[in-house]
C-alpha cells in the first residue's frame, strides 16, 4: 500500500519502521492503515511475541500527523476526510494501548503529536540523547489529541497542563524523569537493543533495556516543576495568564509570551480535555471524547489559520478567532465537547 511504512519479522519481533524521512515520518492515512493491518495480523501470530516501532532513516521518530492533508480537508470538504483520518488514527492508538503483546517504541528523535500517539501506548518507551518530545498543537489551533489528554493528565503535578498549553519540547532526560520514557539509552546502543529484544526471552525486555541504559543528564523540566505547579495550578486559562503576569522572572515572562501566541480556543479546550480525561477509567472513552473534539475543532477557524501561519506562509502571525481567552465562552466549549450523533461516534476496532 505504501513504502512509507516498512514491516517485517526478525526473530520473534514484528518490526514497524516509519519510512517517510522527507516529512520527519509524519503519519499519513495510508501509514496508519499499514500499521493497523500489521498489528492485527501479528496479534494472533505465534511467530510474533513482541513488536518494535522505530524509524528507518533520517531524523525522526515521528513529527506528527499529515497536517497539510487535514487543513485541505477543513477548507475543501467540510472536514469529511479529516474526520476519517482522526477516526482511523485513534483506532490505531487504541489498538496499541490494548495490545496483548509487549510493544517497544524507540523514540530516537522528534516525537510529536502523532508520534506521541504511537509511542506512549507502548509498554517500553526508549528515549535517547536525540529525543525531542512535544505536543505543540495549540500553536496551530488544534489540541493534544491521539490520547494526549490521557497521558498528560496523569503526569506529576501540573506538568501535563504546562506541556499541553505551551507545546514545550522535552529532551530525553526529561522524558525519563516524567515517565514519558521507561528507559534512556545512547543512540549507538539501539541496534544491539533491537537485536536482543527480537531474539531473547520477551520476559526479559525490561532487563535488556535496563542493562543497556545509561544515567541520563540532568533534566531542565525537572528544575522548573515548582514554577509550573504554581503558575499552571488552575484549569481556568485566564487564571494561568494572570499568575504568570504577576511574576516578573524571566521564566514566567517567557512562558507568558508563549501562551499569548497560542490559540485561546484550543488552550481552553486542552485544559478542559485534561480535566475530563483525568476522571476517565477507560482509554476508549478518552478517545471517543477526543474524536468529538477533533470533529469540531478541525472545521473551526483557528485550525486552518494556525496551519497557514506556522506551516504554509510561515509568517507566524495567526489571526485567532476568538482573539482573546475571554471570547472563548463556556457555550462554545460545550458545543465542541458535545456528543456526536450516535451513528458518528468513535468506536475502537
Amino acid at each position: 500500500m505504501t513504502q512509507d511504512i516498512l514491516t517485517r519479522i526478525e526473530g520473534h519481533a514484528g518490526i514497524i519502521s516509519l519510512n517517510r524521512p522527507s516529512a520527519l515520518h509524519a503519519l499519513t492515512l495510508d501509514m496508519v492503515h499499514v500499521m493497523t493491518e500489521a498489528l492485527l495480523k501479528w496479534r494472533t501470530s505465534r511467530k510474533v511475541k513482541c513488536v518494535i516501532i522505530d524509524h528507518a532513516d533520517g531524523r525522526g521518530f515521528c513529527a506528527g500527523g499529515d497536517i497539510a492533508f487535514l487543513r485541505d480537508s477543513a477548507l475543501n470538504d467540510g472536514g469529511r476526510s479529516g474526520r476519517k483520518f482522526f477516526h482511523d488514527e485513534y483506532q490505531l492508538n487504541h489498538l496499541l494501548f490494548t495490545y496483548p503483546k509487549p510493544v517497544v517504541a524507540f523514540m530516537d528523535g522528534i516525537t510529536m503529536g502523532g508520534g506521541v500517539g504511537i509511542s506512549q501506548p507502548a509498554r517500553f518507551r526508549v528515549a535517547t540523547e536525540n529525543t525531542r518530545f512535544a505536543m505543540p498543537e495549540t500553536g496551530i489551533g488544534l489540541f493534544p489529541d491521539v490520547g494526549g489528554g490521557w497521558y498528560l493528565s496523569r503526569l506529576e503535578g501540573r506538568v501535563g497542563q504546562f506541556l499541553a498549553l505551551t507545546g514545550a519540547r522535552i529532551a530525553g532526560p526529561g522524558c525519563l524523569a516524567l515517565g514519558l520514557a521507561t528507559h534512556y539509552l545512547p543512540s549507538d546502543a539501539l541496534s544491539e537493543a533491537k537485536t536482543r529484544v527480537a531474539t531473547e526471552d520477551v520476559e526479559r525486555i525490561d532487563g535488556i533495556l535496563g542493562t543497556l541504559s545509561v544515567t541520563s543528564p540532568p533534566s531542565k523540566i525537572v528544575e522548573t516543576l515548582f514554577q509550573i505547579n504554581r503558575h499552571f495550578a488552575s484549569d481556568r486559562f485566564e487564571d494561568i495568564l494572570a499568575s504568570l503576569e504577576s511574576d516578573e522572572s524571566d521564566w514566567a515572562m517567557r512562558e507568558l509570551a508563549t501562551l499569548r501566541s497560542k490559540s485561546p480556543q484550543t488552550c481552553k479546550v486542552a485544559l478542559r480535555q485534561l480535566a475530563e480525561s483525568a476522571g476517565l477509567d477507560d482509554f476508549a472513552d478518552n478517545m471517543a471524547m477526543e474524536y468529538r473534539i477533533a470533529s469540531r475543532v478541525l472545521i473551526r477557524p483557528d485550525f486552518a489559520e494556525g496551519v497557514r501561519a506556522v506551516i504554509v506562509d510561515k509568517d507566524n502571525v495567526p489571526k485567532w478567532d476568538p482573539v482573546t481567552p475571554e471570547g472563548v465562552t463556556d457555550e462554545l466549549l460545550d458545543m465542541i465537547f458535545a456528543p456526536l450523533p450516535a451513528s458518528e461516534e468513535w468506536k475502537p476496532l
